[in-house]
């Protein structure tokens, strides 16, 4: 299921207590990181080539620790092999400071 969020400028919208992120990935970058947002998308970057699926694989990596989930509980809804993706994390137990003022945990 593929979500919009209500305002056509956020990069996120809550679903219950799972996080849909709309990221604008860069591989090949010199480090993992979390960037600003870029209208409706987050700009994640990663050192990974952008190889069948490796800078996927490791932006799902980084982002599990991040959030502090299992990167198996990460789901990537589309983009497995683009830079626009959606991914949905369940129940994040931790919110990144690079993000902490846009995201609040919903009650």
């Amino acid at each position: 299921m593929v979500i919009a969020p209500q305002d056509n400028n956020a990069f996120f919208v809550w679903d219950g207590d799972t996080l849909v992120l709309n990221i604008l990935g860069t591989p090949g970058a010199s480090r993992d990181a979390i960037g600003k947002p870029r209208g409706n998308q987050l700009k994640i970057s990663v050192a990974a080539a952008p190889e069948q699926g490796k800078a996927t694989e490791a932006m799902v990596k980084f982002l599990a620790g991040q959030f502090g989930v299992a990167p198996a509980r990460i789901e990537v809804v589309f983009g497995q092999t683009s830079i626009h993706k959606q991914l949905r994390i369940p129940a994040p137990r931790k919110i990144p400071a690079a993000l902490s003022a846009w995201l609040k945990v919903p009650a």
